[in-house]
């Protein structure tokens, strides 16, 4: 377990009480309520007052540190109320896997990279714009819960699709992202950095929670390839295609003569002690003489 994840887990463990119960219906019914304003407040954004702008923060509006967090992401109803129940239902899934302290710390470390990655935008780009939103934060959540529940099947219109597999369109699609953001760049400069910035630190935020995870899957996938590609599993696989085309059957008792032909529901193995490949029913794998 790396230190930073050994560090995160120590911390939850101790402060257990330390969290948002339901963090992601305060995100939810924020977000709905300044868009609700926004849209029946002619001639005043409450987004422009609460979104996240360095320049402002830096000469007192320092709420915008946090209420960047309710700052809609799209003015469009549907899209909207459609991201806001993805975001609460994968959210309340997270923090009953992981407990509400661990989730909160999950979201706060996100707000904080995006707080930094912001301020360090700002001095490369000192311009009085919204530079960092957590769109890409909460989508990373699903990245979160594919880890955990990669097996899981949703229903993808009327298409059952498992979760795994919706994870990687999302990774996708943050990939596509950064690249238009940098075929920007001959167009809009340094400017278009912000479009590369703000996904990589939420990539950055899975990471931190999940890499241990990652190199063991890593790890599992190289040694079932090894297995697979192994001279052993081969020769094996060879040995039994042989068998079923020459003999018509696959595994014979090497002790009763029993096949898998004449007995179907036999289970059959092969002794790791013999020398070579040699099978035997259940009745004689604990129970013979081993070949040498």
């Amino acid at each position: 377990m790396s230190v930073i994840q050994r560090w995160l887990d120590r911390f939850c463990y101790k402060h257990s009480r330390f969290g948002i119960p339901n963090l992601m219906l305060v995100v939810v019914i924020g977000n709905a309520l300044v868009w609700l304003l926004d849209q029946f407040s002619p001639g005043f954004s409450l987004s422009s007052v609460l979104s996240f702008v360095p320049y402002y923060i830096l000469r007192g509006e320092v709420w915008r540190l946090v209420t960047f967090v309710f700052v809609p992401t799209t003015n469009k109803v549907l899209l909207l109320a459609i991201s806001l129940y993805f975001y609460y239902w994968i959210g309340s899934i997270l923090e009953r896997q992981w407990g509400t302290t661990k989730f909160t710390v999950f979201y706060l470390l996100g707000l904080v990279l995006n707080i930094i990655a912001g301020f360090i935008l700002y001095l490369v780009l000192p311009y009085p714009v919204a530079t960092i939103s957590m769109h890409y934060v909460n989508l990373s959540m699903f990245f979160a819960f594919a880890t955990l529940y990669g097996d899981m099947q949703v229903l993808l219109i009327i298409i059952p699709v498992k979760v795994k597999w919706l994870a990687w369109a999302d990774a996708a699609l943050f990939a596509l992202d950064i690249i238009l953001a940098l075929a920007k760049i001959p167009s809009l400069g340094l400017l278009a950095l912000v479009g590369v910035v703000a996904p990589i630190v939420a990539i950055l935020n899975y990471l931190i929670f999940f890499w241990d995870d990652l190199m063991a899957t890593m790890g599992r996938v190289k040694r079932q390839t090894a297995h697979r590609t192994s001279r052993q599993t081969v020769n094996f696989k060879q040995a039994t295609k042989h068998a079923q085309q020459t003999k018509g059957y696959i595994h014979k008792c090497a002790v009763c003569g029993k096949t898998d032909t004449d007995y179907p529901d036999e289970e059959f193995r092969y002794c790791s002690k013999c020398n070579g490949y040699y099978c035997y029913c259940s009745e004689h794998i604990h129970n013979h003489v081993h070949i040498q």
